[in-house]
């Protein structure tokens, strides 16, 4: 007769199981994973260069509004209903995000991050070539592999938001201290936003960071720019 193993051992497995989640996410949500998030400013260059961004403080206002009101809780919703569709509910999370882009670079940018998204990780960790929008894309993945969506959600929009700050620190005088000192102050908001989404659903979706996005829209013409969005 076959003895249960002992309970010690169950949290030990439960804890390197979380241990290789993490792990995992942290490689597909690294700057060095290949999907070009460096390219894009989410429309912060054309908020810096007009002037509504001037300090640091307006930029973690900014952003705070895009975790909280915009794109960033979203995301949010997106990735976690994305994880829970079979086929045929990928499709539609997936047109529902795409219509609900607020300017043709922000469909630009979710698009082209999430091809590159999907393309690298069905390479490494199998599955089909389809490709979806970024968040969603991750939200895929993530059920594929059973990694606990919360956390996948946590630390997602923490990427995000660190790429922004990366980008903000190319221009204007941000220094690397502080942008990071920013970083650490946005993260617990990070957190508290991907577990606030949790039970959303796609009629969820909403958007009050109206200067984001009408910034994002000024950007499709602006010149001269370094950055896609």
């Amino acid at each position: 007769m076959a003895m249960a193993a002992p309970i010690h051992m169950n949290m030990l497995r439960q804890r390197m199981s979380t241990d290789r989640d993490i792990l995992t996410l942290a490689q597909w949500l690294s700057p060095a994973y290949p999907v070009g998030a460096f390219a894009y400013s989410h429309g912060l260059e054309t908020a810096i260069q007009s002037g509504a961004i001037k300090t640091g403080e307006d930029l973690e206002e900014w952003l705070t509004d895009i975790i909280c009101h915009g794109s960033g809780r979203n995301d949010c919703i997106l990735l976690r209903v994305a994880y829970d569709a079979d086929q045929v509910g990928l499709d539609r999370v997936n047109d529902t995000a795409l219509a609900f882009a607020a300017s043709a670079e922000r469909q630009l940018e979710q698009t082209l991050q999430g091809a590159a998204y999907c393309k690298t990780t069905a390479a490494i960790w199998g599955g089909n070539d389809a490709s979806y929008v970024y968040p969603v894309a991750v939200g895929a993945a993530a059920a594929k592999l059973q990694i606990e969506v919360s956390l996948t959600a946590a630390i997602y929009l923490h990427a995000v938001i660190s790429n922004l700050i990366s980008a903000a620190m190319r221009l204007m005088a941000l220094g690397q201290t502080e942008g990071q000192k920013m970083l650490a102050a946005l993260t617990p908001l990070c957190d508290e936003t991907a577990k606030a989404t949790a039970g959303m659903a796609l009629d969820d979706l909403q958007s009050t960071a109206f200067l984001v996005d009408i910034a994002a829209m000024h950007h499709e013409t602006q010149q001269p720019r370094i950055f896609r969005t």
